[in-house]
């Protein structure tokens, strides 16, 4: 049975990971569609070794002559922020992977969900902003959402020894960072560099500084409440510095099911597409001829606001996913051009999102509008601390 795979932000870290995986599985999975953004080499070497049917640049202002070597190796390139929906809504395209950063995923993912596509989901925020009309549509189409972040697929796989009724409690696991033991102060001093610097994970930049904040994790508490249907009070994060153990999921009768693989993201990207059957993998193995250690311990709210944030956020619904996304979004950015300091990227989410009133039912352009005006509340704000 044919897989025809479109990559959604194919030359970010966890695209170029999806590339792998097909090329090692082979026939019958194939890139038929690749999208980028700001890498126009690395999406033309892409082009030129998967030879797609369709390639999407999301660029507007992208070189004409870039768009012109594209398609000596694409059977057609599409051009603007809308190519990614015009790709998932393809009928030759069978499961869509989405890895585009940030809320600029949110209408492809939601127009392939309406097209009833197999969604492999790396771009959590597309849950985080708009679950409320994602996880409604997908019921509606029929569509398939399969988690490819390692957390939420170590929670997928472990909700299969029970029922959702029997679930106690979801345990999140994080690694806690480049600041795991940092004092405050010294995370006040942080550089955009040792931000970036992550102990067990090689990551975009985006997203590095999401974990060194704690940010991350908040954002996968919102997902995983869209994914499992669960209310937030029944997800508990644990710090877990080795990144062995992905996420576990507590039944009622007491039995913990976990999921373990030394961490490389081929994995779960690999379970995703070839689900529901398992294939000999990439990913790397746990060595059991070695001895080694599992720690684990509550995070520190005080230095990692990040999460009490979350669960505000998640128990609230409605807007504030949109503006927590956002506001944090820009609050990096702000951080990456040196205007703010790292501890100051909470300071402004919480100060953005205590601004906002939240809609609890909102439309897709209430969502938009909300995620609009808390990117301009953090620049307005960040401004004021420079």
């Amino acid at each position: 049975m044919r897989k025809n795979i479109a990559i959604l932000g194919s030359t970010g870290s966890i695209g170029c990971n999806a590339l792998q995986v097909i090329e090692h599985l082979g026939y019958p999975y194939r890139a038929i569609a690749l999208s980028g953004h700001h890498q126009p080499g690395k999406l033309l070497e892409q082009v030129r070794q998967h030879r797609p049917a369709v390639v999407a640049v999301t660029d507007e202002g992208c070189d004409p002559a870039h768009l012109d070597r594209l398609r000596e190796f694409a059977g057609e390139v599409i051009v603007g922020p809308e190519s990614l929906q015009q790709i998932v809504s393809r009928d030759d395209v069978d499961v869509v992977l989405t890895a585009v950063v940030g809320a600029a995923g949110l209408p492809a993912t939601l127009e392939a969900v309406r097209h009833g596509k197999t969604i492999a989901l790396a771009n959590k925020e597309s849950l985080v902003v708009g679950g409320s009309l994602v996880m409604p549509a997908a019921k509606r189409s029929g569509a398939t959402i399969l988690p490819v972040d390692s957390e939420h697929s170590a929670i997928f796989q472990a909700m299969k020894a029970g029922r959702t009724s029997e679930v106690k409690r979801v345990i999140l696991t994080a690694s806690g960072g480049p600041f795991r033991t940092a004092t405050f102060e010294q995370m006040k001093r942080a550089t955009y560099a040792d931000a970036l610097n992550h102990p067990t994970w090689r990551m975009g930049s985006k997203i590095s500084i999401d974990s060194a904040t704690m940010f991350n994790k908040g954002l996968e508490l919102i997902e995983a409440c869209w994914l499992f249907d669960l209310p937030p009070d029944k997800i508990e994060i644990v710090v877990h510095p080795e990144s062995v153990v992905h996420s576990m999921v507590e039944f009622v009768d007491g039995s913990t099911i976990a999921q373990l693989s030394p961490p490389d993201m081929r994995s779960p990207i690999q379970y995703a597409l070839t689900y529901p059957n398992r294939q000999t993998g990439l990913g790397r193995q746990v060595d059991w001829t070695k001895a080694f250690s599992l720690n684990f311990a509550p995070p520190d709210v005080a230095r990692f606001p990040a999460i009490r944030l979350a669960y505000e956020v998640a128990r609230q619904g409605g807007t504030a996913g949109a503006v927590f996304n956002a506001a944090n979004e820009a609050a990096v950015t702000a951080f990456a051009a040196g205007r703010v300091s790292l501890t100051q990227i909470s300071e402004l989410v919480e100060l953005t999102i205590m601004g906002h009133r939240v809609q609890a039912s909102p439309s897709l352009d209430d969502l938009l509008e909300a995620d609009r005006w808390a990117r301009a509340d953090v620049v307005a704000r960040a401004a004021k601390l420079a």
